[in-house]
């Protein structure tokens, strides 16, 4: 059967199935898939709530740990980044194809598709945001770099792919930047936000503060800054470095890794603040540090909703981050954080600045346990089967 002819069938076939009460097969497409990723747990929650109303999923993937998914090898040479890519997204459709799924869902950049999950947001949004910083002619090759000119071609030819039935966002913003960028009906785009274990990641985390103070040595009288995250460029490290310098008061953790750490702790040291930063590494015991902090800081140049920001809410700190992250809709300036420019250096210096008023972080961060509340792993499982039983029964 031809990929037209087969997903032209997809609406009837699936009905058809699905009224007869058979399992649909089902493929779920990520290059990487690992148990600790905060992209791949999403894609674990989907196989699950899938598979608990019968239908049979499978994981394409290049590399995978920790899933409970029957997988689909999909692993082609990847000498360079463009094939890394393209290669992956051809074989992956080639896969889905003889197999003769039902529904095809992808987690990546793929043309063929007929669900995809936004879950990096827009890739000529994010380019153009970390353009901001550059000067003239790097940020004339940074546009016409192979690999980004890769990126921004299969994005297009995806969302503008008339397979493509549905588009799941994690934030309003994501589906916003996709409507102006890309020539969508915009019904096919449906916001779902994850969800949080407002349970595992509470306010009585605090007992853990002490602890925490003292293997970092860090003094419990201070307020205390919480960084989470790789990719320190995007996320925004320097601009909380550089925020520290009005408060000599404020200390700040920062978990994660980066290749380029050495450059950070060099700048900490030329504004002399790096005995106010505490790089605490990789932690599989992240909750304990929500626990210690009392304000969450991401000055991102561009993120669609960190996971993070969601855990940080639901540990009651209050948060500081910036209008092109998703998690910013969570937000109330000045009521459960602060909302800036990602590069409004004196505006970071400002609101650190009032976060070392500790009994102040204290009153925002139940504000923002407040707001996220509502925002668990079972309202993000109820909007899902809603979208996929209407998916998969032919109504989209």
């Amino acid at each position: 059967m031809s990929t037209s002819t087969k997903n032209s069938n997809f609406a009837t076939n699936s009905k058809s199935n699905s009224s007869s009460n058979h399992p649909l097969r089902i493929a779920l497409i990520r290059q990487k898939f690992r148990f600790d990723g905060g992209g791949e747990r999403i894609v674990s929650h989907i196989s699950d709530i899938l598979s608990s109303h019968g239908h049979d999923v499978s994981l394409i993937a290049r590399q995978w740990e920790g899933t409970n998914s029957s997988v689909l090898k999909c692993n082609p040479p990847k000498w360079t980044r463009v094939q890394r890519e393209s290669l992956f997204a051809k074989q992956a459709i080639t896969i889905s194809e003889q197999e003769n799924f039902d529904l095809v869902q992808s987690h990546e950049r793929i043309p063929g598709c007929q669900v995809y999950r936004a879950g990096d947001g827009v890739h000529r949004c994010w380019l153009e945001e970390r353009s901001r910083k550059m000067s003239g002619w790097r940020r004339w090759l940074l546009f016409r770099n192979h690999y980004h000119r890769y990126m921004l071609a299969a994005e297009k030819s995806m969302y503008e792919d008339s397979r493509l039935k549905c588009v799941i966002c994690n934030a309003q913003m994501v589906a916003d930047e996709i409507q102006k960028h890309f020539a969508i009906d915009p019904a096919n785009l449906h916001v779902i936000y994850n969800g949080v274990d407002t349970t595992r990641f509470h306010p009585k985390l605090k007992k853990y503060r002490t602890r925490v103070c003292n293997e970092l040595q860090i003094s419990p009288e201070q307020s205390i800054g919480l960084f989470v995250g790789s990719g320190w460029e995007r996320k925004g490290l320097t601009q909380a470095i550089r925020g520290l310098q009005a408060s000599p008061e404020l200390s700040l953790i920062v978990l994660g890794r980066d290749k380029a750490q050495y450059a950070f702790e060099k700048l900490a040291a030329k504004l002399g603040v790096q005995k106010q930063i505490h790089f605490a590494g990789v932690q599989s015991d992240v909750a304990s540090y929500y626990g210690a902090a009392d304000f969450f800081v991401l000055p991102t140049l561009y993120d669609p909703f960190p996971n993070s920001i969601l855990e940080a809410m639901a540990s009651g700190l209050p948060i500081l981050t910036t209008t092109k992250c998703g998690a910013a809709e969570m937000i109330t300036n000045g009521e459960n954080g602060y909302i800036l420019d990602s590069l409004d250096d004196t505006g970071w210096q400002n609101v650190m600045q009032k976060c070392s008023n500790r009994e102040q972080c204290r009153s925002m961060g139940l504000q923002a346990r407040s707001k996220v509340e509502p925002f668990t792993y079972d309202a993000m499982q109820q909007k899902l089967t809603a979208l996929y039983d209407q998916l998969l029964n032919g109504n989209d």
